[in-house]
Protein backbone atom coordinates (compact mmCIF):
# COMPACT_ATOMS: atom_id res chain seq x y z
CA UNK A 1 0.00 0.00 0.00
CA UNK A 2 1.29 3.45 -0.86
CA UNK A 3 1.94 5.80 1.93
CA UNK A 4 -0.42 8.63 0.08
CA UNK A 5 -3.60 6.10 0.97
CA UNK A 6 -4.24 5.65 -2.33
CA UNK A 7 -5.48 1.76 -2.81
CA UNK A 8 -6.34 0.34 -5.86
CA UNK A 9 -10.20 -0.01 -4.12
CA UNK A 10 -10.04 3.99 -3.96
CA UNK A 11 -9.00 4.12 -7.60
CA UNK A 12 -11.60 1.33 -9.10
CA UNK A 13 -14.04 2.97 -6.51
CA UNK A 14 -13.11 6.86 -8.56
CA UNK A 15 -13.37 4.67 -11.73
CA UNK A 16 -17.06 3.17 -10.99
CA UNK A 17 -18.28 6.64 -10.18
CA UNK A 18 -17.00 8.37 -13.15
CA UNK A 19 -18.25 5.40 -15.35
CA UNK A 20 -21.65 6.15 -13.70
CA UNK A 21 -21.57 10.17 -14.25
CA UNK A 22 -20.49 9.65 -17.95
CA UNK A 23 -23.80 6.85 -18.12
CA UNK A 24 -26.36 9.16 -16.36
CA UNK A 25 -24.67 12.66 -18.47
CA UNK A 26 -25.71 10.58 -21.82
CA UNK A 27 -29.46 9.06 -19.66
CA UNK A 28 -30.51 12.95 -19.68
CA UNK A 29 -28.89 14.69 -22.83
CA UNK A 30 -28.64 11.74 -25.64
CA UNK A 31 -26.11 11.86 -28.10
CA UNK A 32 -22.84 13.71 -26.43
CA UNK A 33 -19.08 13.68 -28.44
CA UNK A 34 -16.10 12.84 -25.81
CA UNK A 35 -15.54 16.76 -26.06
CA UNK A 36 -18.85 17.71 -24.80
CA UNK A 37 -18.72 15.16 -21.67
CA UNK A 38 -15.51 15.98 -20.49
CA UNK A 39 -16.77 19.71 -20.58
CA UNK A 40 -19.67 19.22 -18.79
CA UNK A 41 -18.62 16.35 -16.50
CA UNK A 42 -15.13 18.18 -15.56
CA UNK A 43 -13.59 15.38 -16.31
CA UNK A 44 -9.43 15.15 -18.49
CA UNK A 45 -10.73 14.05 -22.04
CA UNK A 46 -8.08 11.56 -21.46
CA UNK A 47 -10.07 9.85 -18.84
CA UNK A 48 -13.12 10.20 -21.02
CA UNK A 49 -11.55 8.34 -24.18
CA UNK A 50 -10.16 5.54 -21.47
CA UNK A 51 -13.87 5.23 -19.81
CA UNK A 52 -16.02 5.31 -22.73
CA UNK A 53 -13.73 2.44 -24.31
CA UNK A 54 -14.49 0.46 -21.46
CA UNK A 55 -18.38 1.24 -21.79
CA UNK A 56 -18.55 0.88 -25.52
CA UNK A 57 -16.12 -2.56 -24.88
CA UNK A 58 -19.26 -4.10 -22.53
CA UNK A 59 -21.63 -2.78 -25.27
CA UNK A 60 -23.50 -0.17 -22.78
CA UNK A 61 -22.71 2.64 -25.17
CA UNK A 62 -22.15 2.95 -28.76
CA UNK A 63 -20.60 5.25 -31.22
CA UNK A 64 -23.16 7.35 -33.75
CA UNK A 65 -21.22 8.00 -36.19
CA UNK A 66 -20.04 12.03 -36.87
CA UNK A 67 -21.71 15.13 -35.37
CA UNK A 68 -20.33 18.90 -34.86
CA UNK A 69 -18.19 19.69 -32.54
CA UNK A 70 -16.24 22.77 -31.12
CA UNK A 71 -14.61 24.89 -33.87
CA UNK A 72 -16.36 23.40 -36.78
CA UNK A 73 -14.12 19.66 -35.84
CA UNK A 74 -16.08 16.36 -36.34
CA UNK A 75 -16.85 14.49 -33.23
CA UNK A 76 -17.90 11.15 -32.79
CA UNK A 77 -21.15 11.07 -31.17
CA UNK A 78 -21.78 8.58 -28.13
CA UNK A 79 -25.21 7.13 -26.69
CA UNK A 80 -26.18 4.88 -24.06
CA UNK A 81 -27.56 2.01 -25.53
CA UNK A 82 -30.98 1.99 -24.48
CA UNK A 83 -32.32 -0.60 -26.16
CA UNK A 84 -30.25 -3.58 -25.45
CA UNK A 85 -30.55 -3.82 -21.90
CA UNK A 86 -33.67 -4.56 -20.22
CA UNK A 87 -34.89 -4.95 -16.54
CA UNK A 88 -38.35 -6.47 -15.37
CA UNK A 89 -40.42 -4.49 -13.27
CA UNK A 90 -42.77 -6.05 -9.97
CA UNK A 91 -45.50 -4.02 -8.26
CA UNK A 92 -47.14 -5.16 -5.47
CA UNK A 93 -50.18 -3.15 -4.14
CA UNK A 94 -52.74 -4.89 -1.97
CA UNK A 95 -54.83 -6.97 -4.55
CA UNK A 96 -53.22 -5.81 -7.29
CA UNK A 97 -49.54 -7.52 -8.74
CA UNK A 98 -48.35 -6.23 -12.12
CA UNK A 99 -45.21 -7.63 -13.98
CA UNK A 100 -43.16 -5.57 -16.81
CA UNK A 101 -40.54 -5.88 -18.74
CA UNK A 102 -38.52 -2.65 -20.01
CA UNK A 103 -35.84 -0.86 -22.17
CA UNK A 104 -33.77 1.49 -20.24
CA UNK A 105 -35.56 4.52 -21.44
CA UNK A 106 -38.56 3.05 -19.19
CA UNK A 107 -40.46 1.56 -22.34
CA UNK A 108 -42.91 -0.95 -21.43
CA UNK A 109 -42.31 -3.65 -23.69
CA UNK A 110 -44.78 -6.40 -22.10
CA UNK A 111 -46.76 -6.15 -19.03
CA UNK A 112 -48.97 -8.45 -17.34
CA UNK A 113 -51.48 -8.66 -14.33
CA UNK A 114 -51.95 -11.31 -12.34
CA UNK A 115 -55.94 -12.46 -11.23
CA UNK A 116 -56.78 -10.17 -8.06
CA UNK A 117 -54.97 -11.43 -5.08
CA UNK A 118 -56.67 -12.14 -2.04
CA UNK A 119 -55.49 -13.14 1.50
CA UNK A 120 -55.41 -16.59 0.84
CA UNK A 121 -53.83 -16.51 -2.62
CA UNK A 122 -50.31 -14.80 -1.70
CA UNK A 123 -48.56 -17.89 -1.66
CA UNK A 124 -50.38 -18.51 -4.66
CA UNK A 125 -48.92 -15.27 -6.03
CA UNK A 126 -45.73 -15.28 -5.32
CA UNK A 127 -45.22 -18.59 -7.08
CA UNK A 128 -46.73 -17.25 -10.09
CA UNK A 129 -44.47 -14.44 -10.19
CA UNK A 130 -41.35 -16.54 -9.59
CA UNK A 131 -42.88 -18.42 -12.45
CA UNK A 132 -43.64 -15.62 -14.38
CA UNK A 133 -39.57 -13.81 -13.66
CA UNK A 134 -38.23 -16.80 -14.44
CA UNK A 135 -39.80 -17.53 -18.01
CA UNK A 136 -38.90 -13.78 -18.90
CA UNK A 137 -35.27 -14.24 -17.97
CA UNK A 138 -35.07 -17.64 -19.72
CA UNK A 139 -36.64 -15.41 -22.99
CA UNK A 140 -34.65 -12.60 -22.74
CA UNK A 141 -30.82 -12.66 -22.19
CA UNK A 142 -30.55 -8.73 -22.11
CA UNK A 143 -32.36 -8.42 -19.01
CA UNK A 144 -29.96 -7.21 -16.47
CA UNK A 145 -31.78 -6.83 -13.29
CA UNK A 146 -35.29 -6.97 -11.33
CA UNK A 147 -37.10 -4.44 -9.02
CA UNK A 148 -39.89 -4.05 -6.76
CA UNK A 149 -42.23 -1.58 -5.57
CA UNK A 150 -43.80 -2.61 -2.71
CA UNK A 151 -46.14 -0.73 -0.16
CA UNK A 152 -44.99 0.82 2.43
CA UNK A 153 -44.20 2.02 5.72
CA UNK A 154 -41.49 -0.88 3.70
CA UNK A 155 -38.89 -1.36 6.62
CA UNK A 156 -35.69 -1.91 4.01
CA UNK A 157 -33.26 -3.37 6.19
CA UNK A 158 -35.22 -6.67 7.41
CA UNK A 159 -37.45 -6.72 3.70
CA UNK A 160 -40.95 -6.74 5.19
CA UNK A 161 -43.70 -4.09 5.05
CA UNK A 162 -44.67 -3.35 8.49
CA UNK A 163 -48.64 -2.55 7.80
CA UNK A 164 -50.64 -2.90 4.62
CA UNK A 165 -53.90 -1.79 5.40
CA UNK A 166 -57.21 -4.16 4.36
CA UNK A 167 -54.50 -6.85 2.98
CA UNK A 168 -52.76 -7.42 6.27
CA UNK A 169 -51.25 -10.99 4.61
CA UNK A 170 -48.69 -9.19 2.56
CA UNK A 171 -47.02 -8.39 5.76
CA UNK A 172 -46.21 -11.57 6.79
CA UNK A 173 -43.72 -11.89 3.18
CA UNK A 174 -40.52 -10.73 3.69
CA UNK A 175 -39.79 -9.72 0.03
CA UNK A 176 -35.87 -10.23 0.43
CA UNK A 177 -35.99 -13.34 2.10
CA UNK A 178 -38.47 -14.36 -1.16
CA UNK A 179 -36.31 -12.60 -3.84
CA UNK A 180 -33.03 -11.38 -2.99
CA UNK A 181 -31.55 -14.20 -4.34
CA UNK A 182 -34.49 -16.22 -6.65
CA UNK A 183 -33.43 -14.88 -10.04
CA UNK A 184 -30.13 -15.10 -12.58
CA UNK A 185 -29.91 -11.43 -12.13
CA UNK A 186 -29.66 -8.72 -8.80
CA UNK A 187 -32.95 -7.94 -7.28
CA UNK A 188 -33.95 -4.70 -5.45
CA UNK A 189 -36.77 -3.89 -4.03
CA UNK A 190 -38.29 -0.17 -3.06
CA UNK A 191 -41.39 1.49 -1.32
CA UNK A 192 -44.03 1.84 -3.95
CA UNK A 193 -44.06 5.70 -4.14
CA UNK A 194 -40.08 6.08 -3.82
CA UNK A 195 -40.03 4.03 -6.89
CA UNK A 196 -42.42 6.13 -8.50
CA UNK A 197 -40.87 9.24 -7.71
CA UNK A 198 -37.81 7.54 -9.62
CA UNK A 199 -39.90 6.86 -12.43
CA UNK A 200 -40.91 10.37 -12.93
CA UNK A 201 -37.39 11.52 -12.32
CA UNK A 202 -36.24 9.43 -15.02
CA UNK A 203 -38.80 8.62 -17.61
CA UNK A 204 -40.46 12.32 -17.51
CA UNK A 205 -38.45 14.99 -19.37
CA UNK A 206 -40.79 17.61 -18.10
CA UNK A 207 -39.59 16.15 -14.00
CA UNK A 208 -36.33 15.31 -14.51
CA UNK A 209 -34.49 18.60 -13.81
CA UNK A 210 -36.08 19.00 -10.67
CA UNK A 211 -33.76 19.56 -7.44
CA UNK A 212 -36.74 18.39 -5.60
CA UNK A 213 -39.99 16.49 -6.79
CA UNK A 214 -42.61 14.62 -4.39
CA UNK A 215 -44.22 11.97 -6.25
CA UNK A 216 -47.66 11.45 -4.53
CA UNK A 217 -49.24 7.96 -5.12
CA UNK A 218 -53.03 7.69 -4.54
CA UNK A 219 -53.63 4.22 -5.35
CA UNK A 220 -54.94 1.47 -3.46
CA UNK A 221 -53.05 3.12 -0.46
CA UNK A 222 -51.56 6.61 -0.14
CA UNK A 223 -47.77 6.80 -0.27
CA UNK A 224 -45.14 9.44 -1.01
CA UNK A 225 -42.21 9.48 -2.40
CA UNK A 226 -39.44 12.61 -1.88
CA UNK A 227 -36.05 12.77 -4.43
CA UNK A 228 -34.29 15.80 -2.63
CA UNK A 229 -31.05 16.39 -5.12
CA UNK A 230 -31.36 13.33 -6.91
CA UNK A 231 -31.37 11.13 -3.65
CA UNK A 232 -34.70 9.50 -2.12
CA UNK A 233 -35.12 10.16 1.44
CA UNK A 234 -35.94 6.96 3.16
CA UNK A 235 -35.15 7.61 6.88
CA UNK A 236 -33.60 5.32 9.79
CA UNK A 237 -35.87 2.60 8.86
CA UNK A 238 -36.85 3.39 5.47
CA UNK A 239 -40.20 4.33 6.64
CA UNK A 240 -39.70 7.97 5.68
CA UNK A 241 -42.51 10.20 4.23
CA UNK A 242 -45.37 8.09 5.06
CA UNK A 243 -47.90 10.28 4.39
CA UNK A 244 -50.86 8.67 4.13
CA UNK A 245 -50.62 7.28 7.74
CA UNK A 246 -50.65 11.25 8.83
CA UNK A 247 -53.42 11.77 10.74
CA UNK A 248 -56.19 14.52 8.85
CA UNK A 249 -59.03 14.05 11.93
CA UNK A 250 -57.22 12.88 15.06
CA UNK A 251 -60.62 12.80 17.35
CA UNK A 252 -63.60 11.49 14.90
CA UNK A 253 -61.51 10.26 12.34
CA UNK A 254 -61.69 6.11 10.98
CA UNK A 255 -59.68 3.77 12.61
CA UNK A 256 -56.91 2.79 10.62
CA UNK A 257 -54.70 -0.59 10.52
CA UNK A 258 -52.02 0.86 11.17
CA UNK A 259 -53.12 1.63 15.10
CA UNK A 260 -53.74 5.64 14.67
CA UNK A 261 -57.32 7.25 14.26
CA UNK A 262 -58.16 9.72 10.66
CA UNK A 263 -55.55 8.87 8.49
CA UNK A 264 -55.57 10.28 5.36
CA UNK A 265 -55.59 7.04 2.74
CA UNK A 266 -58.98 6.31 5.09
CA UNK A 267 -60.53 9.21 2.94
CA UNK A 268 -59.27 9.62 -0.45
CA UNK A 269 -56.97 6.51 -1.52
CA UNK A 270 -58.76 4.21 -3.96
CA UNK A 271 -60.35 1.71 -1.39
CA UNK A 272 -61.62 4.95 0.13
CA UNK A 273 -63.27 5.98 -2.71
CA UNK A 274 -64.47 2.80 -3.95
CA UNK A 275 -66.08 2.14 -0.48
CA UNK A 276 -67.99 6.17 -1.02
CA UNK A 277 -69.08 4.49 -4.18
CA UNK A 278 -70.57 1.40 -2.63
CA UNK A 279 -71.91 3.99 -0.17
CA UNK A 280 -73.84 5.81 -2.44
CA UNK A 281 -75.89 2.62 -3.45
CA UNK A 282 -76.95 2.63 -7.12
CA UNK A 283 -74.56 4.81 -8.37
CA UNK A 284 -72.51 2.42 -10.46
CA UNK A 285 -74.34 -1.11 -11.19
CA UNK A 286 -72.41 -3.79 -9.32
CA UNK A 287 -69.92 -2.14 -7.61
CA UNK A 288 -68.85 -4.38 -5.08
CA UNK A 289 -68.04 -7.01 -7.26
CA UNK A 290 -65.53 -4.67 -9.04
CA UNK A 291 -61.91 -4.17 -8.04
CA UNK A 292 -60.81 -0.73 -6.53
CA UNK A 293 -59.21 0.57 -9.85
CA UNK A 294 -62.34 -0.58 -12.12
CA UNK A 295 -64.93 0.90 -9.49
CA UNK A 296 -62.83 4.40 -9.27
CA UNK A 297 -62.70 4.36 -13.55
CA UNK A 298 -66.18 3.83 -13.56
CA UNK A 299 -66.58 7.05 -11.07
CA UNK A 300 -64.88 8.80 -12.79
CA UNK A 301 -65.76 8.27 -16.44
CA UNK A 302 -69.71 9.45 -14.73
CA UNK A 303 -68.55 12.24 -12.93
CA UNK A 304 -66.42 13.53 -16.75
CA UNK A 305 -69.86 12.94 -18.02
CA UNK A 306 -71.03 15.49 -15.78
CA UNK A 307 -73.14 13.23 -13.07
CA UNK A 308 -73.50 15.06 -10.26
CA UNK A 309 -73.61 12.36 -7.72
CA UNK A 310 -69.98 11.06 -9.30
CA UNK A 311 -68.78 14.79 -9.19
CA UNK A 312 -69.26 15.27 -5.48
CA UNK A 313 -67.57 12.09 -4.60
CA UNK A 314 -64.30 12.91 -6.94
CA UNK A 315 -64.44 16.22 -5.21
CA UNK A 316 -64.71 14.98 -1.86
CA UNK A 317 -61.78 12.91 -2.45
CA UNK A 318 -60.10 15.49 -4.22
CA UNK A 319 -59.95 17.63 -0.96
CA UNK A 320 -58.60 15.37 0.81
CA UNK A 321 -55.63 14.85 -1.56
CA UNK A 322 -55.42 18.56 -1.63
CA UNK A 323 -54.47 18.62 2.10
CA UNK A 324 -51.80 15.89 1.28
CA UNK A 325 -50.11 18.57 -0.55
CA UNK A 326 -50.20 21.30 1.71
CA UNK A 327 -48.65 18.89 4.14
CA UNK A 328 -46.26 18.20 1.49
CA UNK A 329 -45.37 21.98 0.96
CA UNK A 330 -44.97 22.83 4.65
CA UNK A 331 -43.02 19.78 5.20
CA UNK A 332 -40.72 19.23 2.01
CA UNK A 333 -41.17 22.12 -0.13
CA UNK A 334 -40.71 20.43 -3.39
CA UNK A 335 -40.14 22.01 -6.25
CA UNK A 336 -43.00 20.01 -8.02
CA UNK A 337 -45.42 17.47 -6.82
CA UNK A 338 -46.73 14.87 -9.09
CA UNK A 339 -50.46 13.00 -7.89
CA UNK A 340 -50.07 9.86 -9.78
CA UNK A 341 -51.94 5.99 -9.79
CA UNK A 342 -55.37 5.27 -9.67
CA UNK A 343 -55.84 8.76 -8.42
CA UNK A 344 -54.78 10.51 -11.12
CA UNK A 345 -57.28 9.37 -13.91
CA UNK A 346 -60.03 11.84 -12.09
CA UNK A 347 -58.28 14.51 -14.12
CA UNK A 348 -58.26 17.80 -14.47
CA UNK A 349 -61.72 17.61 -12.17
CA UNK A 350 -59.24 16.66 -9.51
CA UNK A 351 -56.33 18.53 -9.99
CA UNK A 352 -58.38 22.05 -10.43
CA UNK A 353 -60.23 21.44 -6.61
CA UNK A 354 -56.30 20.17 -5.30
CA UNK A 355 -54.97 23.57 -6.70
CA UNK A 356 -58.05 25.94 -5.44
CA UNK A 357 -57.50 24.31 -1.97
CA UNK A 358 -53.75 24.30 -2.14
CA UNK A 359 -54.27 28.39 -3.04
CA UNK A 360 -56.24 29.06 -0.02
CA UNK A 361 -53.73 26.78 2.28
CA UNK A 362 -50.94 27.34 1.35
CA UNK A 363 -48.64 30.54 2.12
CA UNK A 364 -47.97 32.36 -1.50
CA UNK A 365 -44.18 32.05 -1.63
CA UNK A 366 -44.45 28.45 -1.08
CA UNK A 367 -47.46 27.85 -3.36
CA UNK A 368 -46.57 29.67 -6.31
CA UNK A 369 -43.11 28.20 -6.42
CA UNK A 370 -44.33 24.62 -6.37
CA UNK A 371 -45.97 23.02 -9.62
CA UNK A 372 -48.45 20.46 -9.06
CA UNK A 373 -49.33 18.35 -11.76
CA UNK A 374 -50.75 14.37 -12.66
CA UNK A 375 -48.81 12.07 -13.83
CA UNK A 376 -48.15 11.83 -17.64
CA UNK A 377 -45.96 8.75 -17.80
CA UNK A 378 -47.55 6.27 -20.29
CA UNK A 379 -47.51 3.31 -18.18
CA UNK A 380 -48.34 2.64 -14.04
CA UNK A 381 -45.87 4.77 -12.17
CA UNK A 382 -45.32 2.28 -9.77
CA UNK A 383 -45.06 -0.20 -12.21
CA UNK A 384 -42.44 2.06 -14.09
CA UNK A 385 -41.01 2.42 -10.67
CA UNK A 386 -40.24 -0.87 -10.18
CA UNK A 387 -38.26 -0.87 -13.76
CA UNK A 388 -36.90 2.45 -12.27
CA UNK A 389 -35.13 1.10 -9.05
CA UNK A 390 -33.48 -1.42 -11.50
CA UNK A 391 -32.55 0.98 -13.85
CA UNK A 392 -30.83 3.56 -11.24
CA UNK A 393 -28.71 0.70 -10.02
CA UNK A 394 -27.33 0.06 -13.46
CA UNK A 395 -27.05 3.73 -14.09
CA UNK A 396 -25.25 3.59 -10.32
CA UNK A 397 -23.08 0.79 -10.44
CA UNK A 398 -22.68 -0.38 -14.07
CA UNK A 399 -19.60 -2.59 -13.86
CA UNK A 400 -21.77 -5.02 -11.69
CA UNK A 401 -24.03 -6.07 -14.18
CA UNK A 402 -21.65 -5.82 -17.53
CA UNK A 403 -19.14 -8.06 -19.30
CA UNK A 404 -17.46 -7.45 -22.11
CA UNK A 405 -19.52 -8.45 -25.38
Amino acid sequence: MADNGITATSIASVSEANRSRIMRHLYRNGVCSRAQIAEALGLTPAAVTKITARLIETGVIRETGGMEGRKNRRSIGLELNIGSFHVVGVKFARSIVQIGLFDLAGTPLDVRELDKVTEDKIPATLAEIHRIVDAMLDADQSIVAVGMAVPGPYLKDSGRTAVVSSMQGWKRVNFLDEFAHAFRVPVFVEQDARAGALAQCLFDPVNAGADSLAYYLIGEGVGLGVVERGRIIDGHLGAATELGHVSVDVVNGLPCECGNVGCLERYCSATAIHRMIVEAGDLIDGADRLTHAQACRALFAKAADGDERATAIVRKAARYIAFGCVTIINMFNPERIVIGDIGAAAGPLLLDVVRETVDRHVLPELNESTVITLSSLPSDAALGGAAAVAIDRFLERPSAFLEPA
